[in-house]
């Protein structure tokens, strides 16, 4: 992983970004916050 590809949360959890997912090249299907795929986790569906 490289600077910017994810940040950690106040709860202390990392937060990939939107430049991670880009570069991972895929939807992991998880709801993830910043997911540039559109993946909705409540209907399962991508838009």
């Amino acid at each position: 992983m490289e600077e910017g590809d994810f940040y950690l949360s106040e709860e202390g959890y990392k937060v990939f970004t939107k430049q991670y997912h880009l570069k991972r090249g895929y939807c992991c299907e998880s709801g993830c916050r910043h997911c540039p795929y559109g993946y909705d986790k409540k209907t399962n569906s991508k838009r």
